[in-house]
């Protein structure tokens, strides 16, 4: 959707964007222990994402794991978002919840989106208001985004709505973080 944005707003709206303190990882839960170790086989932390698993590409989830995850978690959750989208918050690309309380891993594609069908997964709403995985798609000339994925450890397991939004997985999140971890990818469009 934002591949159409006009070069020219792209670049005049560069530098523009929430920033890692607006993450959840950061803004909700900045006092919550880390631990968790989170990896992908397809990019390092701070590298770029391969375009398969974005707007441009297949537009399909990329592979993930997380280790490290306390032995007492009823639950993992998983968050994606965009810091340096265009807009006040950072863009959620996927919430992901009701994962076991162990350590884990998504195959490539696993994430339902407009390029797989996935496996059933508990998926929130992410901010086009869709339960899928959104592809990162930055808007050409604003520079290179940096996407969150978020690994939280639960000690407890949530009841929410069947697609909850960011907002209301925050709230039921709030005293139940026992750990967390992130690794960062990022992406651009010339």
């Amino acid at each position: 959707m934002l591949e159409h944005m006009p070069k020219i707003v792209g670049e005049a709206l560069r530098g523009v964007g929430p920033g890692l303190d607006k993450l959840m990882i950061n803004a909700d839960f900045q006092g919550a222990p880390g631990g968790i170790a989170v990896s992908s086989p397809a990019f390092a932390d701070g590298a770029p994402i391969p375009a398969d698993h974005t707007e441009d590409g297949r537009k399909v989830s990329p592979p993930l794991a997380w280790r490290g995850v306390p032995p007492a978690a009823a639950e993992v959750v998983v968050v994606i978002e965009d810091a340096d989208s265009p807009t006040p918050a950072p863009l959620v690309h996927t919430i992901l919840l009701g994962l076991p309380g162990r350590d884990g891993a998504l195959a490539e594609g696993e994430l339902k989106s407009a390029g797989a069908q996935g496996r059933a997964h508990h998926l929130g709403k992410n901010s086009f208001l869709k339960a899928e995985y959104l592809p990162p798609d930055p808007p050409t000339g604003h520079g290179p985004h940096r996407y969150a994925v978020q690994v939280f450890a639960l000690d407890a397991a949530l009841s929410l709505d069947a697609e909850p939004g960011r907002g209301a997985l925050v709230e039921a999140m709030q005293g139940h973080v026992m750990a967390k971890g992130l690794l960062i990818g990022t992406y651009e469009r010339a």
